[in-house]
């Protein structure tokens, strides 16, 4: 957790936890059927009182408890509002610069994310999130016009899923190429939002393969940094978004030419070719290792 300050530095979020006497980063367990993000967010929220919007996903410690092997992710989160509240599980919240933060902290693992807080080569907040539409059935099963082909079961309960994660990220407006399964997509999370799902023609799968300027300039402006916190979320197809992705320079590990882009997946992106932040989520679906 950290706030910027008016010198253009920032401070981090301490918490004393009374229960170990030590002083570490603001964390909690998963419930059973949820996403890690979305238990960072309730996490955070219940042990400092504070609002935060979530950024770049930080780095993944792990360390030996009595039970075996703990192993915790962490993101970058704005905080935007609220106020501490000393409570069972964290009587003190301290603001710090990040140099005094690592030197209050107990343990080696905290210092590491802290340290890479501090990274300079990518932005900490995601200005853009691209999806790829949910599930929609077989397109060979569909008899009518496949720009009209819509959301199936599964489809619809990823929908559902993304309305129920993404507002950590403070969308401020909704887009969708013009396809019905790309706008049923999207169109729970902008009812939840109250705002409309707008149109956006050029990142179609067609339309980006006949004009990839033209959608790749809409991309770049949906990039741009922001005075505040939030992002614009886009809804498009599973032939645009990897391209777009690898214009920008987007690349995996391994032998996989072309980035991931499942249907109902995630990208959140931040920043600029060369100082891109680009994070997968494959789904929302609870994480298999969450055992309280």
């Amino acid at each position: 957790m950290w706030r910027p300050q008016e010198d253009g530095g920032i401070e981090v979020a301490i918490a004393h936890r009374p229960r170990y006497d030590d002083w570490s980063l603001p964390k909690g367990k998963l419930d059973r059927g949820e996403h890690p993000l979305t238990a960072a967010v309730r996490e955070v929220g219940e042990e400092t009182g504070l609002a935060a919007v979530v950024g770049r996903r930080s780095i993944r410690t792990s360390y030996p408890v009595l039970e075996g092997l703990k192993r915790v992710d962490y993101w970058a989160m704005q905080a935007v509002g609220g106020d501490f509240e000393p409570n069972a599980e964290v009587d003190e919240l301290r603001w710090l610069p990040p140099a005094e933060a690592a030197a209050l902290c107990t343990h080696e693992h905290d210092r590491a994310v802290v340290a890479d807080l501090l990274r300079d080569d990518v932005p900490r907040m995601p200005t853009l999130v691209l999806v790829r539409h949910g599930h929609a059935g077989s397109k060979s099963d569909w008899d009518g016009p496949d720009d009209l082909r819509p959301l199936d079961a599964r489809g619809r309960r990823e929908a559902a899923r993304l309305a129920e994660v993404l507002p950590a990220f403070a969308p401020t407006a909704v887009l969708s190429a013009r396809r019905a399964r790309c706008e049923e997509t999207v169109a729970p999370l902008a009812e939840r939002l109250g705002v409309p799902v707008e149109p956006l023609a050029e990142l179609g799968e067609e339309e980006f393969a006949a004009d990839p300027e033209a959608g790749l300039a809409v991309v770049e402006r949906l990039l741009a940094p922001r005075p505040a916190p939030g992002v614009t979320v886009v809804c498009s197809q599973g032939g645009a978004i990897p391209s777009v992705l690898m214009a920008l320079g987007v690349r995996v590990e391994g032998v996989r030419l072309y980035p991931p882009c499942a249907k109902g997946s995630v990208w959140v992106l931040g920043g600029r070719p060369g100082e891109l932040s680009a994070d997968y989520y494959r789904d929302f679906d609870a994480d298999p290792d969450a055992l309280s």
